[in-house]
């Protein structure tokens, strides 16, 4: 008789390809699940971080309206103003685009706004300015 250490089969643990494959599959779909659901997510932080542009925008118009006496940039001069004013430093590095990568907008006198003399706006999704979907100052 042979001993029982003997009789025993050597085996390993081990995954088939099948099983590796149904894991890789199972994480794909949560993943593209996610994706998913998330889409929408991405349009709002747009919106958000527009309305935040905006307000610090608007802070550093009423900065150039305390620095040069009360008045603020005509509509020739717009948002430039901010980036190149004609005495003093520079209230921004450079005119702020919008997450949709177009250069926020300057209106003066405003056409929308009800609590300040000027518009300050981005086009919106669609690029077009005086369109429905412009995100401006008249919403905060």
């Amino acid at each position: 008789m042979k001993p029982l250490a003997t009789l025993r089969r050597n085996t390993t643990a081990a995954f088939t390809l099948l099983e590796i494959m149904l894991v890789v599959m199972i994480i794909a779909l949560l993943a593209g699940s996610a994706i998913y659901l998330m889409r929408g997510n991405v349009d709002v932080a747009r919106e958000t971080r527009v309305k935040s542009d905006i307000q610090n925008i608007l802070t550093q118009v009423q900065l150039y309206e305390a620095l040069s006496g009360g008045r603020p940039p005509t509509n020739e001069e717009g948002l430039k103003a901010l980036v190149n004013p004609k005495r003093g430093r520079s209230l921004l590095p450079e005119i702020p685009k919008d997450p949709w990568g177009t250069e926020m907008q300057y209106r003066f006198p405003a056409t929308k706004s009800t609590k300040q003399a000027y518009d300050v706006f981005s086009a919106g999704k669609d690029y077009k300015p005086g369109t429905d979907d412009d995100i401006g100052n008249w919403d905060l």
